[in-house]
């Protein structure tokens, strides 16, 4: 593997800054090393070599005409499939979008053109975003880096695989009920999701609008930190968008990787629900030095109790269903996607309708459809969604109150490490459960991070960072904290690394 791919997105951007390298240079190591080893982790459903390099080509021009460029140009990236791009395919991993071209850009598609990275390719995902390891893909699941057998986590475990494989420096994902988060954790790869709205989403193709949320994967903090602030900020199109400025978040958490104690009069709160039960007993273990090495930087540990997240899960799987169920009510056989007719009777809207969608949609989207189509039924809505938007209310004040009590929570972002590929297909529930101590930030539109926190029996275990609506800031402020002071980057250390390009 190439020096350069070592390197992270703020190492390249300062190389390219000083003509030691160009940006077609580090755009073709990245697809050179794509074609060399994504056989083996199927992390991209599409790359695009000639997209890309013209990209780089353009930046390399500017730059040597003497323009002034954004710091970050010219380092490459990769994008999620749920996140449209004009006349590339987006698929959403769902043979219903197989051969789909849009006909506009995403608002971060659009930034990312604006700030001048080139993008290599489509990562693979979770058919729709639904699912928690990748395996729900039409096309294949992704394989984890630090052991081909394991699953990336999900649904962006595309995006985490990309970046923990040194196929790229970083890489857009989307977040959902911990679809960041949860494969940053088992991959050893930092993963954000900013507070909801602070990153548009015109032209994610929606799962549950209430919940979705794009945010960055990167080997480090101050690199998450930097994507977050480039495809922020307000966005018109987007009415739940945010309307304030995006604050320098890549400076805060260098800022406080530098500092001897950084983290002097923080309170950190550890939620007593959220770890210990269920929790594989390594990932305890590192949750414990990772509190350690937060006192040291000179915080102060209090417990919190937030006891309506007993039942965030449940609330979490009515409402996510009912808004799939309306959201993916378009792909009906008539505007979007594959068209497939009856084979036999009439050919009817209906049937036209019914035919596409057996064909289309995997057993997981329609598992959620038909669950979400229960839930919102008359006789039922009141019942099921009704009561579980105020379990979703009691969850918001519960974060409320914790947060007058500490300044960021903490947590394990996963309570085991990666399993074996296939171990719980067949066993959805049990899937379902892991995302335990993800889904509150999501239900209560809170931004929250993973970083490494170590090694449980050899595979990467992630520590989970939250912080109150809007206070992004603070978040990346303790995340570049700990990170520092946990020592050498995790994602260094994966066997990735090592691996030939043949």
């Amino acid at each position: 593997m190439k020096d350069l791919l070592k390197l992270s997105a703020a190492e390249m951007a300062r190389k390219l800054q000083a003509g030691e390298t160009t940006s077609v240079e580090l755009t073709q190591a990245c697809l050179d090393r794509i074609h060399a080893v994504d056989e083996r982790v199927r992390a991209f459903l599409s790359v695009d070599d000639e997209g890309a390099l013209a990209a780089a080509r353009d930046v390399d021009a500017r730059r040597a005409a003497g323009e002034s460029l954004h710091r970050f140009a010219g380092v490459p990236i990769a994008v999620k499939d749920n996140m449209v791009t004009r006349g590339k395919p987006t698929t959403c991993a769902s043979k219903i979008l197989e051969g789909w071209l849009p006909p506009y850009d995403a608002t971060v598609v659009e930034r990312l053109h604006e700030v001048g990275l080139p993008i290599v390719g489509k990562t693979n995902m979770d058919e729709f975003a639904m699912g928690s390891s990748t395996e729900r893909s039409a096309y294949g699941g992704t394989h984890n880096p630090w052991d081909l057998d394991r699953i990336p986590g999900g649904s962006s475990g595309g995006s985490a695989a990309a970046v923990s494989a040194f196929m790229v420096p970083w890489a857009l994902g989307s977040d959902t009920g911990g679809s960041i988060r949860q494969p940053a954790a088992v991959t050893g790869t930092v993963g954000a999701k900013p507070t909801y709205g602070g990153v548009s989403r015109y032209g994610l193709v929606a799962m549950a609008s209430s919940l979705d949320q794009i945010g960055p994967f990167a080997r480090n903090v101050a690199d998450a930190a930097a994507l977050q602030e480039i495809v922020g900020g307000h966005d018109p199109r987007d009415s739940t968008s945010l309307n304030a400025p995006v604050p320098p978040f890549e400076e805060i958490a260098a800022e406080a990787a530098s500092s001897a104690k950084p983290l002097e009069g923080v309170r950190v709160g550890v939620v007593k629900q959220l770890g210990g039960e269920g929790c594989q007993e390594g990932v305890v273990a590192s949750f414990q030095e990772a509190l350690k090495t937060i006192e040291d930087l000179g915080a102060q540990v209090v417990e919190v109790s937030c006891p309506s997240l007993e039942y965030a899960l449940g609330a979490y799987y009515l409402i996510m269903p009912a808004e799939v169920s309306s959201n993916l009510a378009r792909f009906d056989g008539m505007r979007y996607g594959i068209r497939v007719e009856p084979e036999e009777g009439p050919v009817t809207a209906e049937t036209v309708m019914a035919a596409t969608r057996g064909a289309g949609f995997g057993p997981e989207v329609k598992r959620r459809i038909v669950l979400g189509t229960h839930v919102l039924s008359s006789g039922y809505y009141d019942a099921y969604y009704g009561s579980a938007q105020k379990v979703r209310t009691l969850v918001q004040r519960d974060f409320n109150a914790a947060f007058g009590e500490a300044d960021v929570l903490v947590s394990p972002t996963s309570p085991v490490t990666a399993w074996e590929l296939g171990s719980k297909l067949e066993d959805p529930l049990a899937m379902y459960v892991l995302d335990i101590t993800t889904i509150p930030a999501n239900l209560a539109g809170i931004p929250g991070i993973s970083i490494p926190s170590g090694l449980a029996d050899g595979l990467p275990v992630g520590l989970q960072i939250l912080a109150p609506a809007h206070a992004d800031a603070q978040m990346y402020r303790v995340a570049g904290a700990v990170e520092a002071g946990l020592g050498k980057p995790l994602a260094e250390s994966c066997p990735a690394a090592g691996w030939e390009e043949k």
